[in-house]
């Protein structure tokens, strides 16, 4: 599988598809390993390589932890960028692992009712403050919740007012004091690829 994985990614980056930094992913390969969730919701599909990524590291790792198989269900607004993510989904014969729901992500978290054991967020930046309070909701005590770009080039610590990208700083600062000040989270957050936000459920 992994030459697959990576036809997928260097496709993507051709494509000028943004996807998952190699850093970030060695990051959460570590986490993945440790804890071992079998059901994953992750906001922005993209290609799908992430989703496909995160399968074959808890596959990979995974033999004789897993009292379920491995679900990753992954939410993307772009209706072309999703088809072709179940294209590669499919040709990899993951399609019973990994489903991927078409639509606007805040309409669609609202409607799940079941529990995850990790979400991993790396969608609309402007939209990180309601990603947070669904991923909340729908994960346990000791599910994790990772965030990617969350220092946005630099943008989100610095004193960047700009109008281009004002919201989106905004939404990303407002994203880290909730994740750090909640008292329901246990947040730490890494200068790693464009920022990760790793928080997990108390």
């Amino acid at each position: 599988m992994k030459e697959e994985i990576q036809k997928i990614k260097k496709a993507s980056l051709s494509e000028n598809i943004p996807i998952i930094r190699d850093e970030a992913l060695d990051v959460i390969r570590k986490i993945l390993i440790e804890n071992k969730p079998e059901r994953v919701l992750e906001i922005g599909t993209g290609t799908g390589y992430s989703a496909i990524c995160f399968y074959d590291i808890l596959n990979t790792v995974g033999s004789g932890f897993h009292a379920r198989p491995i679900h990753i269900d992954t939410i993307e607004l772009d209706e072309l960028r999703a088809n072709e993510a179940i294209a590669n989904i499919k040709s990899l014969k993951l399609e019973n692992n990994i489903n991927v729901m078409i639509g606007d992500a805040v309409e669609i978290l609202p409607k799940i009712n079941k529990k995850y054991d990790m979400v991993f967020i790396d969608a609309s930046k402007t939209k990180y403050p309601v990603f947070l309070e669904n991923a909340i909701r729908l994960t346990n005590p000791g599910s994790v919740i990772i965030a990617d770009n969350v220092l946005y080039y630099g943008y989100v610590m610095g004193d960047y007012n700009k109008h281009k990208q004002r919201t989106a700083v905004k939404r990303l600062r407002e994203y880290l004091k909730e994740a750090q000040e909640n008292p329901h989270l246990e947040t730490e957050i890494l200068d790693v690829g464009d920022g990760l936000a790793v928080s997990r459920v108390r």
